[in-house]
């Protein structure tokens, strides 16, 4: 049975399983049964009409009818009223003990004895099948004499006079009052939880009308018990309204119809035996029993894993961080990463033409391991180590060589060098008096220009002798250089030069003759450098200073041309000009 809280949340309510009798349908063993090795007499006084009548038959295990095994005690009541447990002849101490296959709560426990009922007796109870006892509650007509205890500190002599002679009753109640505990709460669980009950019987006790017998010598000394009610149900936390049998449960056969079995049928999406965690998924939040006093579910949560996982755990780190909204961590699959498996694992990427949530979302890099860093989780790139270049970062750049897991080592030429020994690759003599591209000696595949790939940009060069257009462009540098080696750095492009001759120098560079870095600023946003500076040709170059860095700059409005002995007097004559 589930307890609805709102008619429009069906779902968020409190369930609680059926309850009955655990002792039905499983084996109550005892020292003792009468009659199991040979049949015994045994006599009773029955109080009839103001007087004892003494009362004999024989009990023997052999014959139906005649035996009073323990299961007896656990019978239906109504279907078989007149049936018994009753110990062998001349027993003193008797022992009565269930075990049951998971834990299980339980309100009460009520014994109905045909005997007298015993002058002292336990009842102790184990909470790890049968490791450890504990007692519940002691039962004497004299609690100080026998357990040198007080009446009412866990003894009591309520239930221990000889009267009535049959059908007495001892009752315990696990709560006292049942409504003033929550039954789902974890303390309320040391009251109820239990394993195994054992009842201890320690001193057999005679009828008050046995005295008045003519000949009480034949009377017998022995226990009998009518039922054996231990009252409760499954333990689930107010998680499910419906046990099904355990895995090795042990029952009786042919199956008691009203058997109270151990195992939950779970909801609010929880699972275990006792609903005691939550399920693969739903982790965001810690696990908690329902409230069985306001009746609220406290139903476990999803984690939120874009489709990657089908578990997930709590993290309290992440919880507490959260201030206490979500703690799911995903254990995620599909080559994902992070809390809700929204990242692309190391070494992946994310399809941006693929919906985030499907499976194959994330796909391997193709990024060279020994040539890159890493690779871009969000469109793939690879960011290749120091020298490296390629779109898969599996070969030298222009100017580099020796490529391993290091990187490439910059070339110690003037000019390029052969990618794999180091060695300067020289230009020939022809090529001195045929300055064409074609002819030197250097990886124009690596060279990110117009001219190696036309479709990306075209460069226009600016004419040298326009002095208009020189004096509103604003140059602050004019110098003769032989270009080195070109390199892309990723994120920019650097070009080796070696200044020949300073033409003139209105920046702050204070540029010189020897070594010098130009940076094309076109590099990234146009994907070429413009203009084109091939290594190993000679250049006039006239251009901007990158004021925030420092450093000389070169772009599309830049002068570039091959160098001519003829261009340095146009550049004189250029420099006279005033500008206003």
């Amino acid at each position: 049975m589930c307890i609805v809280l709102r008619s429009v949340d069906l779902f968020n309510r409190v369930c609680n399983p059926r309850m009955g009798n655990l002792a039905v349908g499983r084996p109550v063993q005892t020292i003792s049964q009468c009659g199991s090795s040979s049949p015994e007499r045994y006599c009773w006084p029955v109080y009839k009409m103001n007087r004892c009548v003494l009362h004999c038959e024989v009990c023997d295990a052999s014959v139906l009818h005649r035996a009073h095994p323990a299961a007896s005690m656990t019978d239906s009541p109504f279907k078989h009223p007149l049936t018994w447990w009753q110990s062998a002849q001349g027993v003193s101490i008797e022992t009565l003990q269930l075990d049951l296959e998971v834990e299980f709560y339980f309100t009460h426990l009520i014994i109905i004895f045909r005997s007298p009922r015993p002058a002292a007796m336990a009842i102790e109870r184990s909470q790890d099948f049968g490791r450890t006892w504990s007692a519940l509650m002691l039962y004497a007509h004299n609690c100080s004499e026998v357990f040198d205890l007080e009446d009412g500190q866990s003894c009591t002599q309520k239930y221990s006079t000889a009267e009535p002679c049959s059908n007495g009753e001892v009752i315990y109640r696990a709560l006292s009052p049942w409504d003033k505990l929550d039954p789902y709460r974890i303390d309320a669980r040391v009251h109820l939880g239990i394993t195994n009950i054992r009842i201890r019987l320690l001193q057999p006790q005679s009828c008050f009308c046995q005295q008045k017998l003519p000949d009480a010598s034949v009377l017998t000394a022995h226990y009998a018990i009518y039922d054996l009610i231990l009252k409760g149900g499954c333990l689930c936390h107010g998680h499910a309204d419906q046990c099904v049998p355990a895995g090795d449960q042990q029952i009786t056969h042919p199956p008691v119809k009203h058997m109270v079995h151990g195992k939950c049928v779970c909801r609010h999406h929880t699972t275990g035996d006792h609903c005691e965690r939550c399920d693969r998924l739903y982790n965001d939040r810690p696990w908690q029993p329902a409230n069985g006093l306001t009746g609220e579910a406290h139903q476990c949560v999803k984690c939120k894993c874009n489709g990657h996982a089908e578990s997930c755990h709590f993290d309290k780190t992440a919880w507490l961080r959260s201030g206490q909204r979500s703690g799911g961590v995903c254990d995620c699959l599909h080559n994902t990463s992070g809390r809700h498996c929204q990242h692309c694992k190391s070494g992946f990427y994310r399809d941006s033409e693929r919906p985030s949530t499907a499976p194959d979302s994330c796909r391997p890099c193709v990024c060279n391991r020994a040539g890159s860093t890493y690779c871009n989780p969000d469109n793939g790139d690879c960011v290749c180590k120091p020298g490296v270049a390629g779109p898969h970062c599996d070969q030298c750049m222009l100017g580099f060589w020796g490529f391993d897991e290091y990187g490439c080592k910059p070339c110690q030429c003037a000019g390029d060098c052969d990618p794999y020994t180091g060695d300067c690759m020289i230009r020939s003599l022809e090529s001195d008096h045929n300055s064409t591209a074609e002819n030197h000696l250097f990886r124009t595949e690596e060279l990110f220009s117009a001219l190696s790939h036309p479709d990306k940009c075209v460069c226009k060069q600016q004419e040298l002798g326009n002095s208009k257009i020189f004096c509103s462009v604003k140059y602050v540098y004019a110098v003769k250089v032989r270009v080195l080696a070109a390199h892309d750095k990723g994120s920019h492009a650097e070009v080796d030069v070696k200044v020949l001759k300073v033409l003139w120098d209105n920046s702050r560079l204070r540029l010189s003759r020897g070594n010098q870095i130009l940076y094309p600023e076109s590099w990234t946003s146009r994907g070429c450098t413009c203009p084109v500076l091939f290594p190993g040709l000679e250049y006039l170059v006239v251009g901007h200073e990158d004021v925030k860095k420092g450093r000389p700059m070169v772009n599309m409005k830049s002068i570039v041309k091959p160098w001519r002995p003829s261009l340095s007097r146009k550049v004189h004559q250029l420099l006279k000009t005033k500008c206003s």
